[in-house]
């Protein structure tokens, strides 16, 4: 296990996910550290496909776990679910994102994830920033889909507890499925925790592709 010491301080962050609650369910205890130790973080937080209810409540789920940051960019769009591998005007969104977004570290769904749309985002995420660090995060479901990250966040306890709230308490149209389950998500993070040997017990894991360190 190698730990990068100094701690990790962006400045300017890009969050992305395809629909409402999959960012708060793979890296919304890491959004909550940072957000808690950086409120000058500048954040674009992008939900690509959000309708109807599940449109407030991703507008919600940012409010709430972007916390203090002041002033974070929150974009929700409408492209149609389950069908991002064809949409010529999806490619064009991220062309512009790339535009306008400089992140230091990019948050997106893992490229090996069994649902198209995820994979679409993050084949998409890497097309358009091909110089950045990206951290794919990871979405426990019935497919049976997680893999083996690279990359660990440390969570402290109180940071899961709060992030298992958020969950029920922004996105009350999914309290009917199997697989948004309080004690799956938190089996995951104290599963990703001992793999890292967290000293809370509770981690958060990402896939990278690559990762540069350079000096100052």
């Amino acid at each position: 296990m190698i730990s990068l010491s100094g701690g990790f301080r962006p400045s300017r962050a890009l969050v992305i996910g395809a629909h409402s609650d999959d960012i708060e369910i793979g890296c919304g205890g890491t959004i909550l550290d940072l957000a808690g130790r950086f409120p000058t973080l500048d954040v674009t937080w992008v939900v690509l496909a959000a309708f109807g209810d599940r449109r407030k409540e991703a507008t919600d789920g940012a409010s709430r776990f972007l916390g203090g940051i002041s002033e974070p960019v929150v974009l929700v769009e409408a492209f149609r679910e389950r069908y991002f591998p064809h949409l010529v005007e999806l490619k064009e969104f991220f062309d512009e994102l790339g535009k306008t977004n400089q992140p230091d570290v990019i948050f997106c769904p893992w490229s090996g994830d069994a649902h198209q749309d995820h994979r679409t985002v993050a084949e998409l995420t890497h097309n358009t920033f091909r110089s950045h660090m990206i951290l794919e995060y990871e979405i426990p479901k019935t497919d049976g889909d997680l893999g083996k990250p690279t990359i660990y966040a440390d969570l402290p306890a109180d940071l899961v507890q709060r992030k298992l709230e958020l969950l029920q308490e922004c996105f009350p149209s999914q309290a009917h499925r199997k697989w948004f389950d309080t004690e799956v998500f938190r089996g995951l993070m104290r599963l990703r925790g001992m793999e890292s040997q967290s000293s809370s017990g509770f981690a958060e894991a990402f896939h990278c592709r690559k990762l540069k360190i350079s000096g100052p």
